[in-house]
């Protein structure tokens, strides 16, 4: 007897950051580019531009390690707008 599996999908196909209680707010007028967040970030959601950091909200899950460890401060946990 043959017994079905669920086809395996990649995070690309399964957005991840439905559940999270709080998300990373960037003050991008203190940001300093310095890539600390974009670093540290456990799912690879955060990029560096020109204007300061980003955060593609599909994907995070609201950990706060960016704002861990962000020197100057500018990411601040706030509660997720639902």
């Amino acid at each position: 007897m043959k017994i079905p599996y669920a086809k395996p999908g990649t995070s690309i196909e399964n957005k991840t950051g439905a559940w999270r209680t709080e998300r990373p707010a960037i003050e991008k007028k203190k940001c300093i580019k310095c890539g600390m967040c974009e670093r540290y970030c456990p799912d690879g959601c955060i990029e560096i531009f020109p204007d300061g950091a980003d955060v593609d909200y599909d994907y995070c899950k609201g950990c706060g390690t960016c704002a861990n460890v962000c020197p100057v401060k500018c990411i601040l946990m706030v509660p997720e707008e639902k």
